[in-house]
């Protein structure tokens, strides 16, 4: 079973040593997607917006890995300021209302100061439900 490297082309891929996304087999791991436009090279300072980025920027590995939104199977929330999390939940409900895959939220620092969210996911082709 090989292995098939996504990249977003963000800088930080090339200069951490990582791949936005990795499949194998019928899994897809998806890397911590903060809320970087990587067409632009902008985030916004609103944490829902970035929510909402990030969740672009795993839809957009998740396609170019064959997979969807509702192959999600867990996710992950990583968020510097507790208080933060409640504000996106509407993005969240969006997003994997109907999916629901099993979840876990932490309150970590991030990278950048400039990153109020970043959301990681596992996703196993064909178990979609929307």
């Amino acid at each position: 079973m090989g292995r098939q490297l996504i990249s977003s082309g963000s800088t930080f891929e090339q200069q951490i040593g990582y791949s936005r996304a990795l499949v194998t087999g019928e899994w897809v791991f998806v890397s911590g997607c903060t809320g970087y436009d990587y067409t632009t090279g902008q985030i916004s300072a609103d944490v829902v917006e970035q929510a909402d980025q990030c969740f672009k920027n795993i839809e957009s590995a998740l396609e170019e890995a064959g997979a969807a939104m509702g192959d999600i199977v867990r996710v992950k929330y990583l968020l510097p300021v507790r208080e933060d999390f409640q504000k996106c939940w509407p993005v969240l409900r969006k997003w994997l209302g109907d999916v629901r895959p099993a979840a876990t939220m932490m309150v970590v620092q991030l990278l950048e100061e400039a990153m109020k969210i970043e959301i990681e996911v596992t996703a196993r082709k064909g178990s979609d439900t929307v």
